[in-house]
């Protein structure tokens, strides 16, 4: 596996860093969960649990070994650097100064190790006024500017079901960032700092929407952005049986595709028309699609190429064909797992091991 060789110090909690430091391990880096004696890792607490830890848990921190260390003693301190000196890469989610405060920052691990990569995964980063705010989410995206589009049009802002700022403002960012510091240490001989600000990873998310901003003022409005609810081609439908129909027919040729299926080829030529036009085709098609259930529809479209598909629940994904000839649920002896989406034809990413109980390696790795 590519990263066998590398060790990773994970100092993180809950999802961001843990999520991270996951991507490594499932590519064979061995990750050391550095855990608070006694509590540990917040999540372990969640609902609902497996084996005395939540199942949030278990995801995450597959493939991951668990040492208890009190970081605020001497003992532990001491304790982290050794380990520091042999580590590849160190990976925390405290607000900027805590490592700091405990003596165990990057300028003292360098001190020790020069080739050691610090990923730093925060809210709103090491330097800017907000750097010391405390936030979750839902914040991120706030300041950010995304959640103000999130929702219908007149409506208020929508929370979203997956955490956007967590996963994708921090924990690929910071996947990423650290195997770009890999690679340039194999050149360099040298480790640097990684500075990871879930709100800025957010607002570089924005390419639909901030480019026009900032090159013509234009400012988009909830619901009425091209991909989210402004025009009637990229939209929801309910269905007969109260299920949801998504159709995503943006091109000329698959909205014809789609209009002459609903029997609708009026509306063929009217795919970029005006905001009025576009909710009255909205409300054309919904009474269509509101005379069939979503089984017959998705009949109707089978071998079509209109970009159209079902809204499935979470029961219905697991057991879809496609998600299961893609492994992306594996069910392995300690239970069933969400896959990495990491597909290398090489050296693929695999589940070794459950998650480890707390404490479970310090006696083993510690001296």
């Amino acid at each position: 596996m590519p990263l066998t060789s590398v060790r990773v110090l994970d100092l993180t909690r809950l999802l961001p860093g843990p999520y991270c430091t996951m991507i490594l391990a499932d590519f064979g880096a061995e990750v050391i969960k550095v855990e608070e004696p006694g509590t540990g890792d917040y999540a372990r607490a969640f609902e609902p649990k497996v084996d005395g830890s939540s199942s949030m848990f278990h995801s995450l921190n597959r493939n991951k070994k668990s040492i208890c260390l009190d970081l605020k003693s001497d003992e532990g301190r001491n304790a982290f650097l050794e380990l520091a000196k042999q580590a590849d890469v160190v990976v925390e989610s405290f607000r900027p100064g805590v490592m700091k405060r405990l003596g165990l920052d990057y300028e003292k691990l360098k001190n020790v190790n020069e080739k050691i990569i610090y990923c730093a995964i925060t809210g709103y980063g090491q330097t800017g006024p907000y750097r010391d705010r405390a936030g979750h989410d839902i914040n991120y995206i706030g300041y950010s500017g995304l959640l103000d589009l999130m929702g219908e049009r007149g409506g208020k802002p929508v929370v979203p079901a997956a955490q956007i700022a967590d996963l994708g403002g921090g924990a690929w960012p910071a996947a990423v960032g650290i195997l770009l510091a890999l690679f340039e240490r194999e050149k360099s001989g040298k480790g640097q700092f990684i500075d990871i600000s879930m709100m800025d990873g957010v607002i570089s998310w924005l390419q639909t929407a901030l480019p026009g901003f900032l090159s013509h003022r234009l400012q988009p409005r909830r619901g009425e952005q091209m991909l989210s609810g402004g025009l009637a081609c990229y939209e929801v439908y309910e269905t007969k049986d109260g299920r949801w129909l998504a159709v995503g027919a943006l091109e000329p040729k698959f909205w014809a595709q789609f209009c002459r299926k609903i029997g609708k080829e009026s509306l063929i030529d009217k795919l970029y028309a005006p905001a009025e036009k576009q909710d009255e085709m909205k409300q054309e098609i919904q009474k269509t699609i509101q005379q069939k259930t979503l089984e017959e529809w998705m009949d109707i479209f089978a071998g079509t190429d209109a970009c159209v598909s079902p809204v499935l629940t979470l029961e219905e994904m697991v057991e879809n064909p496609h998600v299961k000839e893609r492994g992306m649920i594996q069910e392995l002896e300690a239970g069933k797992y969400v896959a990495n989406p990491i597909k290398l034809s090489e050296t693929p990413a695999a589940i070794r091991t459950p998650a480890p109980q707390l404490g479970e390696h310090t006696e083993e790795i510690l001296p």
